[in-house]
């Protein structure tokens, strides 16, 4: 930074780049950081991890901030409305209902069985492109795996994707205006892709009332048909959200671990030569570069946290990867060890809104970094700057291109 006073400033080219630096500084110098944008900044492991588990932080703030950055449309799709309808961001019980209607989806045990189809999908992707010797990893990996995954449980046609594939694009990119400034054609895009999404859902929610399948989303129907745990606007909310999540965070932990394994050869090589190390490879990759880089909660009350009194309705965000890099809970934080012991990272976050397709995204990660390195020799970088993502909340590339042997 080239000001000698420490601020947290997600709007730098070099921040986009690489943030890593600019969170160890705060972490050293501000750790519980009152940014000039008008909220709190937590980069210590500790602090964090109490602003994800304190009931003092929760979401029940967010619906009239949510209002504030997007506004309401009358049927609240695209706007303020749909966003604070969603369970990530509301507070028990609502959140507990909700989460419970989805999370018996996602369990390990579930997941597990799936195993074997994922394969499948990840071994047709490589097919496509093995003669070719080159490919664009986010193109032609990192988004039709997850993607077609969450589309089958869920019961969206697969063919689909292609269509809704801008939409959660710039869904995801509007989540800065959460708490940051953000140019208006950037939050009215995602306005209108979550308009346009919810309508899709709602197009497919009268097909399925009609004929039902055996799939997530007639499932979720007949919650919602029964009347009393799951209103119209919440089953809309909660597929939007499922089939952005579902897939979005994915594309970024297979597209950033598969970069730090190209920078770092002998720990890819290593991976290569014993697959057995896949999981701790997988939870090291998500805490070394993740894809959820902050999250935010408001003060449900007046919070004293590293000598700094946070008032209650102020915005908190939580830095998971500035979190992750604490050498207080990670030795040698910005080393890339694939056999790194005690990994607790915040990746997936913590407490009762822990994300629930982790089990999901680390089985589709350990399927396709092992099938790449297995089945692409000599894997090897094709551009010397990668290009990321615009944005600060999630970090991923926009194209990842490789050649092999």
């Amino acid at each position: 930074m080239a000001s000698t006073e420490v601020e947290f400033n997600p709007f730098l080219p070099e921040f986009n780049a690489d943030p890593y630096p600019f969170y160890q500084r705060l972490r050293a110098e501000d750790p519980v950081h009152r940014s000039r944008l008008g909220f709190w900044v937590l980069t210590r492991y500790d602090d964090v991890v109490t602003a994800l588990r304190d009931p003092r932080f929760g979401k029940s703030g967010y619906q009239a901030l949510l209002q504030a950055r997007f506004g309401t449309d009358r049927e609240g799709a695209g706007g303020g409305g749909d966003f604070a309808t969603s369970m990530l961001f509301r507070d028990p019980p609502d959140h507990t209902r909700l989460r419970a209607l989805v999370s018996k989806a996602f369990t390990p045990r579930v997941v597990e069985a799936m195993r074997p189809h994922i394969q499948q999908i990840v071994d047709d992707l490589l097919d496509g492109v093995r003669d070719a010797k080159t490919m664009d990893v986010i193109e032609d990996l990192a988004y039709p795996l997850p993607v077609t995954v969450i589309c089958e449980m869920l019961g969206v046609p697969v063919g689909d994707h292609d269509g809704f594939r801008q939409w959660s694009l710039d869904i995801a990119r509007s989540l800065d205006a959460i708490a940051t400034p953000t140019d208006p054609a950037i939050v009215e895009r995602g306005n209108a892709a979550r308009r346009a999404l919810t309508g899709y859902f709602r197009s497919l929610v009268a097909e399925r009332r009609a004929r039902p399948s055996q799939d997530l989303l007639s499932t979720l129907i007949a919650v919602e048909e029964a009347g009393d745990r799951l209103t119209e606007q919440e089953l809309l909310a909660t597929c939007v959200l499922l089939l952005v999540a579902g897939h979005e965070t994915t594309v970024s932990l297979i597209g950033n671990g598969l970069l730090a394994l190209l920078r770092h050869p002998h720990a890819m090589n290593a991976l290569r030569a014993d697959p057995s190390l896949i999981g701790s490879a997988v939870e090291e990759l998500l805490r070394y570069d993740g894809p959820v880089q902050r999250v935010g909660r408001i003060a449900n009350v007046a919070v004293e946290l590293g000598g700094h009194t946070i008032p209650a309705g102020d915005l908190v965000l939580s830095l998971i990867g500035a979190a992750n890099r604490d050498p207080a809970h990670f030795p040698e934080p910005d080393r890339l060890d694939l056999r790194r012991a005690e990994n607790r990272h915040l990746a997936f976050g913590l407490g009762i809104h822990f994300c629930l397709g982790a089990p999901l995204a680390r089985v589709e990660g350990q399927i396709a970094f092992n099938a790449l390195l297995r089945r692409l020799p000599g894997l090897t970088l094709r551009t010397a700057v990668p290009q990321w993502r615009e944005s600060a909340t999630l970090r991923g590339l926009r194209s990842l291109p490789v050649g092999w042997d």
